[in-house]
């Protein structure tokens, strides 16, 4: 009895690996059209960081053929992956995200 009883302190009194990994960072990858259309419902443009270590285009334009061009490293250089447009009733402008293998 008392060795059962001393299995069961031993197995509680040890924290789960889980609990000891308190500082793993979490990762969120989203895809560009969420993107594209958080920028489009804030009104803002920005790099939400969720691209997945992705180069990441960021662009606005009157047309979502306009956003789209406008977005960085849109010259042919990268194969594109994905890619997103989203309206903007706050601004009146189109949003776009590219993403960049």
């Amino acid at each position: 009895m008392r060795s059962l009883i001393f299995v069961f302190a031993v197995l509680f009194a040890v924290p789960s690996f889980a609990d000891t990994n308190i500082y793993a960072r979490r990762v969120t990858i989203t895809s560009a059209q969420t993107d594209a259309e958080e920028m489009a419902r804030t009104g803002i443009l920005r790099h939400c960081g969720r691209a997945g270590g992705r180069r990441e285009g960021i662009g606005v334009g009157s047309t979502p053929e306009a956003a789209l061009k406008n977005c960085c490293f849109n010259n042919g250089r990268y194969r594109i992956v994905e890619q997103g447009v989203a309206y903007s009733p706050l601004r009146r402008q189109y949003f776009a995200v590219i993403r960049y293998e």
